[in-house]
């Protein structure tokens, strides 16, 4: 059994472990470190709480390590890259739902010997606690839902929707003031009942509002709520690492999601209150104009006649697992003599870094991928530009058309390049259900079919 200083100097360490992983994962060369300290981290706080004086029944400890740890370990070996976003947000939903079942375990604690306004004060906790936890809870099965694409990514908009959210709001702070009357007394089951409801309720609402267009924000967003939903649960158990860590996650998940809203031109308040997207995927899908189709063959020579050439990784890209073929590629051609970068879009794919990630993984350079603001002015200079599987990053009509769903939206302006290359399966709108003009460009020429099928292709036709 560790001593309570022992058990403070490691949780010590673990937070300083904590925040040596959140810088390490800020910068792609580093990030597998910060991995690294992460894991080093929880490993240390799980191994000081299971040894301290708050743990009276080993047998249930090691039954949830076990069930736990071969969960993550199957998830951890069974996940694809394409599916990090969905597995993220199902995660998001265990961490909530921990603090439902943390705050329904407190509240029912009848070993407690606190009085007075420190009892008012942790019933306050245990409310906060139950309330974030069960609309994190909610929330994020319905965007792993979305993301996974089991349930429709249009947002669904609910008539007076906002005026729903308000009263949901207020019902909740009523509930609030008759739970700590009644907590006083002994009672409050009931009134904590309906709010965990309501709080269930408006998490399912929140995110259903919200449009395919502003999942990645949803990402980010519920990655601070599932945070905040720790750091209550830590009040509530009165873990000072908890409260740290919450804070920590919930704060930089915080910051994250004001980050995506500025990169996609959205306001946060606005994107919970309603999100963006469109009704009507396949109406929006429909652009006017002329295609233009190319093969593998013409896509070779158009590259081996550019000097600059950018390529634009997107979510079709993840889809194929075609990463490591793009990377072949960018080899061969930079051996001959051609400037080869990358552009990313901040919300390209499905998840904030989505992209990033599957570069670092095919082992791409750091210092050819560029971000959107590094890379938006210098298109011009661009000879080929290869948009692999992206749409909505590219998409014309977030600076076109003001009635567009993904108005204001910064995208990445590859059309002001001399020729663009899309690769998509078809001419199918993107996950925000919008369509896009690039498609029918003078110097837009598209190589329909798989990705990583035809970037094979193109390999071979380099090579040859």
């Amino acid at each position: 059994m560790m001593s309570q200083s022992l058990v403070t100097m490691c949780y010590i360490i673990a937070t300083i472990l904590f925040i040596l992983s959140l810088s390490g994962l800020s910068h792609q060369e580093t990030a597998r470190r910060g991995n690294y300290y992460g894991m080093l981290g929880m490993a240390i706080a799980i191994i000081a709480t299971s040894f301290s004086g708050a743990v009276n029944n080993y047998a249930i400890l090691v039954l949830a390590l076990l069930i736990g740890g071969a969960i993550g370990t199957k998830a951890a070996l069974k996940v694809q890259m394409t599916q990090m976003p969905e597995l993220v947000a199902i995660m998001h939903s265990l961490v909530g739902m921990a603090a439902v079942l943390v705050g329904f375990a407190n509240f029912m604690d009848t070993t407690s010997t606190i009085s007075g306004v420190e009892k008012t004060i942790h019933e306050v906790e245990i409310y906060l606690g139950i309330f974030i936890g069960a609309v994190t809870f909610s929330g994020s099965v319905i965007a792993f839902g979305k993301l996974s694409e089991k349930i429709s990514g249009k947002p669904v908009l609910l008539p007076a929707r906002h005026w729903l959210n308000l009263s949901l709001l207020i019902a909740t702070i009523f509930l609030c003031t008759m739970f700590l009357s009644q907590a006083e007394t002994g009672g409050g089951t009931f009134p904590l009942l309906l709010m965990t409801l309501i709080a269930l309720a408006f998490g399912v609402h929140m995110v259903m509002a919200i449009g395919g267009a502003d999942m990645p924000v949803v990402v980010s967003m519920l990655n601070s709520y599932s945070g905040w939903a720790a750091a209550a649960t830590g009040f509530m158990l009165s873990n000072d690492l908890l409260i740290v860590t919450g804070a920590l996650v919930g704060s930089s998940g915080a910051i994250l999601s004001y980050i995506m809203c500025r990169a996609m031109n959205r306001h946060f308040l606005s994107v919970i209150a309603g999100g963006f997207g469109t009704a009507s995927g396949a109406e929006a899908a429909v652009v006017e104009g002329e295609v233009h189709p190319i093969d593998a063959e013409e896509t070779a020579q158009l590259l081996m006649s550019a000097k600059s050439i950018m390529i634009i990784p997107g979510y079709g890209m993840a889809v194929a697992q075609a990463q490591h073929t793009v990377n072949e590629i960018t080899k061969l051609l930079r051996d001959k003599g051609k400037k080869v970068g990358f552009g990313i879009h901040p919300v390209a794919g499905r998840m904030p870094g989505h992209m990033n990630v599957l570069l670092a993984e095919a082992k791409v350079p750091y210092d050819i991928v560029y971000e959107m603001d590094e890379i938006n002015e210098d298109w011009d200079k661009v000879d080929v530009s290869i948009v692999i599987g992206a749409n909505d990053i590219v998409n014309p009509s977030a600076l076109d058309d003001p009635n567009s769903p993904i108005a204001g939206m910064p995208v990445l302006e590859c059309w002001k390049g001399d020729t663009t290359i899309v690769m998509k399966r078809s001419m199918a709108s993107g996950y925000a259900g919008v369509g896009n003009p690039l498609f029918v460009k003078d110097n837009t020429r598209m190589l329909f079919g798989d990705a990583n099928k035809m970037l094979q292709e193109v390999l071979k036709a380099l090579k040859d």
